[in-house]
């Protein structure tokens, strides 16, 4: 299903794209479409953000995409543009018709009505992706759902490769850390376990309708081949990391007592200078290999 002249047929269709101020509101108006905070709906009504989202995933007339959180269509329309095939699931029933109406003339792209959270994921990707290698995701997230379906796309083992997203801005830059600084902690460890991050740009609140509270931020993940380090038990690997951070303001030593138990104190301390971590060290200092060693050593003597 190959496509020529997307370039163009983007700038041809510029004018009465769906994210513009005045497009995004007719389409309201004639649908009588009211927003649900609880769903966490804004609807992006600037060019250029778009564009950006669209170059980062690196899409081509070969490629595959799952995009989550649709609402009316306006990324789905560029997303359409360039890449063989878009499935956009869409969990307000509302929105449904409004999409189909939209994309009735356009046979690369399939609106499915689900909860991506309830959905299964490996099932689902046989079913919509099976003559792809591997897929994109590409989404404008709602805020209070984006780590659950983050974490559910990377632990599903699925055949993913770029997941370019939006998302709230203090979120993205969790995920982007690095070991040293506040921002850095077990969702920086997890997503980086499975990815590189790149944080393509920040996105102000002003570009959207309704405007949310806060900006918002484009990062771009590349799924890895092999996770980041090698562990001997992936849930007692991310235990570890989670129980590390438990407390920020305590030590590894205070933190991680939790797992050896206080009658293992000294041991503990004995077996972390054995593979050469000070134990006064917080969590947010630990790179993802030393984070591996303390699990492998835990699980080695079977603290858990």
């Amino acid at each position: 299903m190959s496509k020529e002249n997307s370039g163009l047929n983007i700038n041809k269709n510029i004018q009465t794209s769906v994210a513009t101020p005045a497009r995004t509101k007719d389409i309201i108006a004639k649908h009588h479409f009211t927003f649900k905070k609880s769903l966490g709906q804004n609807f992006l009504i600037d060019q250029n953000v778009l564009q950006k989202i669209v170059n980062a995933a690196e899409l081509d007339n070969e490629q595959a995409v799952l995009e989550i959180g649709p609402g009316i269509g306006a990324l789905t329309e560029r997303l359409a543009a360039v890449a063989s095939a878009v499935t956009a699931v869409e969990i307000d029933q509302r929105l449904i018709p409004i999409l189909q109406e939209q994309f009735s003339n356009d046979e690369h792209v399939s609106i499915v009505h689900g909860d991506i959270l309830k959905l299964d994921l490996p099932t689902f990707f046989e079913q919509q992706f099976a003559s792809y290698e591997t897929v994109n995701v590409v989404a404008n997230l709602p805020y209070y759902v984006t780590t659950p379906i983050l974490m559910n796309l990377l632990e599903a083992n699925l055949p993913l490769h770029h997941i370019v997203i939006m998302i709230q801005k203090e979120v993205a830059q969790r995920m982007a850390a690095k070991p040293g600084g506040k921002d850095y902690g077990s969702l920086s460890v997890a997503v980086q376990y499975y990815c590189t991050t790149e944080l393509v740009g920040i996105v102000p609140n002003t570009v959207f309708i309704p405007k949310p509270n806060v900006d918002s931020a484009v990062i771009k993940l590349t799924k890895r081949t092999e996770p980041a380090v090698s562990v001997e038990d992936e849930l007692h690997f991310f235990k570890t990391v989670q129980t590390s951070f438990s407390q920020r303001r305590k030590t590894l030593a205070n933190n991680l007592i939790a797992m050896a138990g206080k009658d293992n104190k000294q041991a503990m301390l004995e077996m972390l200078e054995s593979i050469g971590i000070d134990a006064g060290r917080r969590g947010e200092t630990l790179t993802l290999h030393e984070f591996a060693l303390i699990s492998d050593s835990f699980l080695k003597v079977g603290w858990v």
